[in-house]
């Protein structure tokens, strides 16, 4: 953990586990990351790494009773969160959360302004006056057209993307110091994409917010994201600034998904794919969760779990096959 007053959410060594028929399962396992103030942080990783599992823990959202805990820190401006009244207190004003399907988390039979405007009457006690007020506001900071008139409209109302931009405004209600956004894209339109990761942008260096952004899509990574954390099989494989991770991948499956990525400077009949699946949770290999699809895999990657070390400065990696003079 550290004392530097820009990091305003932070977990170190979080491990995540879930009660289900067949055992306890770790669906998340010794991750650790901070937020800076201004920043954003990635999240990425195939379908199963791990990285909503991460953004519900910091939220204490984890479903209950099957989810727990079960191991590490979470920090926010400094203060650990400990129980579920912790994490009550910082949710919303502290710590808020934009979900991936707008729809299926905004109240359909509500009007979107109230829905807006409920944190103020709940957490602030303003009045229905007041908080309407306030929902118009933040739905024209959002960019939403013609708030004024559209603050009694529904959800359904609206456009995939007008309803994203709803819902970051229902999150910016209380002012919170961290933002996580967990796919906010997901089934938008390129162009529709691009003005939601640009209003984030601009939401987040006006307030000084640290962003923290799960997502599969490695473009969006490039444009927005300062820092990225990519997972595999519920585990850190590699941590450090976007610029130099993109450059210069150190952990293979980091290298893999790079290559995966379309490029328009290139002809390309079929996109270079990573061999295998996903691994599974219940079932993880002794050594490198990666190892069965890497073909840099040696007879050490098979029987030992590699730590994350650091990759020169600023870098981190678990891997047993890095050249980590070569980074420095």
């Amino acid at each position: 953990m550290t004392n530097d007053p820009d990091v305003v959410l932070e977990a170190s060594d979080l491990q995540i586990e879930f009660a289900t028929r067949a055992g306890t399962l770790r669906a998340v396992d010794g991750v650790s990351f901070s937020v800076r103030r201004g920043r954003t942080l990635a999240v990425v990783g195939e379908s199963g790494s791990g990285k909503s599992t991460t953004a519900l823990a910091v939220t204490g959202l984890l479903p209950r009773p099957a989810g727990r805990i079960a191991g590490g820190q979470i920090r926010f401006e400094g203060r650990e969160l400990l129980s579920d009244t912790d994490f009550r207190n910082v949710r919303g004003d502290g710590i808020a959360m934009i979900f991936q399907d707008p729809m299926s988390s905004l109240n359909p039979v509500m009007p979107v302004g109230k829905q807006i405007g409920e944190a103020m009457r709940r957490r602030r006690g303003a009045s229905a006056k007041a908080a309407r007020a306030r929902a118009i506001e933040l739905m024209e900071q959002v960019r939403i057209p013609a708030a004024a008139q559209r603050v009694d409209a529904y959800p359904h109302q609206f456009s995939g993307g007008m309803r994203q931009r709803v819902m970051i405004a229902l999150a910016l209600a209380l002012e919170p110091k961290v933002l996580i956004a967990d796919e906010p894209t997901t089934a938008l339109d390129v162009t529709v994409q691009a003005e939601i990761m640009s209003l984030l942008a601009d939401l987040r260096d006006e307030r000084q917010m640290g962003i923290v952004l799960i997502t599969h899509d490695l473009g969006v990574v490039a444009e927005s994201a300062h820092d990225v954390l990519v997972m595999y099989g519920g585990k850190p494989v590699e941590l450090g600034p976007v610029p130099e991770v993109f450059a210069r991948p150190a952990h293979p499956y980091t290298t893999g998904l790079l290559a995966s990525i379309p490029r328009v400077d290139a002809q390309q009949d079929r996109l270079p794919a990573i061999p295998g699946q996903p691994p599974d949770l219940r079932a993880l290999p002794a050594g490198c969760a990666f190892s069965p699809r890497c073909s840099r895999a040696q007879d050490l990657c098979r029987t030992a779990r590699p730590e994350l070390l650091p990759v020169g400065e600023q870098r981190a990696a678990a891997c047993h096959v890095i050249d980590r003079e070569a980074f420095l």
